[in-house]
């Protein structure tokens, strides 16, 4: 099956239920998809397994496929947060993330320091001192790259699977920021600084410092892009 396909008619399905264009408890036919889109029945199928396990739409026997409600979605899916990140839904998206990350990742940087191994505490500090590099070159692909893997690692670093398992969460709202033009051009000299700090918190086994240097990430952040979603209404769940 190639990839492009299946990527193509991936994108727009998910893309058109998280926006609405596919309204909830809309049925759509398999061989509809197939002739609109100019794949094989194959293909589409595929798609459908991968909606479904997104939780987006149901199999209706002898009826068709069925989208379901928000309430359905498995929304710490980077599928479905980079949908909702390129729809009419990013502030609330956006919102949402940057609660869960403020609420979880200075908890993982305190495990970390507490319960990381030799190795990943060493990598931390690896990251953070190339990520200052890049960040003051300008070099904002190179630092996404450095940024997601610095997260990923004390996410995984705090010993806990549950909290490891945000790190394609954490992922995409990173990904989603620089995408959208909502990251500087140049990171801030006290951001960088930060990421260094909980580098050493973690590798000096000072949970208190790692925890507090994450909360200012996440403060920083949370400062840079909560305007986006000012008046933006909690959508019911």
């Amino acid at each position: 099956m190639p990839s492009s396909l299946h990527r193509r008619l991936l994108d727009d399905l998910g893309s058109s239920i998280v926006a609405g264009r596919l309204a909830r408890g809309e049925v759509v036919l398999a061989g509809e998809l197939a002739q609109r889109y100019d794949v094989s029945l194959s293909v589409v199928r595929e798609v459908i397994r991968a909606l479904q396990a997104n939780g987006l739409v149901e199999s209706v026997k002898r009826l068709g496929v069925r989208v379901l409600s928000a309430d359905r979605w498995n929304v710490y899916s980077a599928d479905v947060i980079r949908w909702r990140l390129d729809g009419p839904d990013r502030a609330v998206q956006l919102r949402s993330l940057t609660e869960l990350r403020t609420a979880v990742e200075p908890l993982a940087a305190d495990l970390a320091a507490r319960h990381a191994p030799a190795s990943v505490r060493e990598e931390l500090m690896t990251i953070a001192a190339r990520m200052r590099e890049l960040g003051r070159a300008g070099d904002l692909e190179g630092f996404l790259d450095l940024d997601i893997a610095f997260h990923a690692l004390v996410l995984r670093g705090s010993g806990n699977e549950m909290l490891a398992a945000l790190d394609g969460a954490v992922a995409a709202v990173l990904r989603g920021r620089t995408e959208h033009g909502l990251m500087p051009a140049h990171p801030h000299e006290e951001a960088l600084q930060w990421h260094v700090d909980v580098a050493d918190g973690v590798q000096a086994g000072r949970p208190a410092r790692a925890a507090a240097a994450m909360r200012a990430i996440l403060g920083r952040t949370t400062d840079e892009v909560s305007s986006i979603w000012d008046g933006a209404e909690r959508a019911p769940r």
